[in-house]
């Protein structure tokens, strides 16, 4: 137990020592790590140990770029690692503990926009540094990448709403938000059990029945839709963000490399030296000389 403790101290100093060698990194990384033990002892008096355990889990998900860029020996742009920590910081704390979800309509949206853009940006960057790695010799046309990288991040954001629906179901939480409509079509409301469906519209107020017989008027001026609408939105947003990612992809490869905007987000495999190398760490790259993108 003592070793995997020390194992654990050793990897969380050696990420705090790679943030000092990025200046600006790491003082947005400060910044926010400020912000949220503060937030965490605020939370802690108020007596919401939930939000105290968000808080927690924030610290740890700020110091994942860092682990990541030492395990898997890659080097991550001070733009991307910088974007991550504020999404991260803008879901958890803006987000969950400060009510922005429902205070401002629209964060939601734009989280999920964000969150296609860096899911296709990450997967494009895998399959990027496989492309460039000797040990793979794989030899892939910008069309093939920019499709993965579409892939990858419509998988995340499918798996992502897998995770809010099974937590609305096991826990009764509401991260699926719901959404009022006026009016609804169902071929449940058909009286003779048919496929046909029964309209009905303009409705301006639902009334919840419970098994006691209590009658609870909603109020929210229509009736209440649970959740598929947001999950429709957040996939379609996330669809834009991985489109417009994976059209950046594919010009930056067919550019040789040479795009400065898709640069900014994309990792780089880091040349190393054996004695450089930790024996602990999974060695899943080799050492690699500079190489220019596949043409298609």
């Amino acid at each position: 137990m003592a070793k995997k403790k020390k194992g654990v101290g050793a990897v969380l100093s050696a990420a705090h020592q790679a943030l000092r060698r990025k200046k600006t990194v790491a003082v947005v990384y400060f910044t926010l790590r400020v912000l949220v033990i503060v937030t965490m002892v605020a939370q802690f008096f108020n007596g919401d140990f939930e939000s105290v355990f968000l808080c927690g889990l924030t610290l740890v998900l700020f110091l994942l770029p860092t682990v990541f860029e030492r395990t898997l020996m890659i080097d991550l742009p001070n733009t991307l690692e910088i974007i991550i920590m504020l999404f991260i910081f803008a879901a958890e704390i803006l987000g969950e503990i400060s009510s922005f979800y429902t205070t401002f309509k629209h964060w939601d949206t734009i989280l999920h926009t964000l969150n296609g853009f860096l899911c296709a940006a990450i997967g494009f960057a895998l399959v990027d540094m496989l492309n460039r790695t000797e040990k793979f010799s794989l030899s892939l046309s910008p069309v093939f990448m920019s499709i993965v990288a579409f892939c990858f991040s419509m998988t995340i954001g499918v798996l992502w709403e897998f995770f809010e629906c099974g937590m609305d179901q096991l826990l009764m939480l509401d991260m699926q938000k719901d959404t009022v409509v006026n009016a609804i079509s169902s071929v449940m409301l058909d009286p003779s059990g048919r496929n046909n469906r029964v309209l009905i519209d303009n409705i301006v107020d639902t009334i919840v029945v419970t098994a006691d017989g209590q009658q609870i008027a909603l109020g929210l001026g229509g009736y209440l839709d649970i959740g598929i609408l947001d999950t429709m939105k957040d996939l379609f947003v996330n669809f834009i963000g991985a489109v417009v990612f994976s059209v950046v992809g594919y010009f930056y490869v067919k550019s040789r490399g040479k795009g400065k905007f898709a640069r900014r987000f994309i990792p780089q495999v880091v040349e190393v030296q054996p004695e450089d190398l930790d024996p602990r760490q999974p060695k899943l790259f080799k050492k690699e000389k500079k190489s220019t993108p596949p043409e298609e």
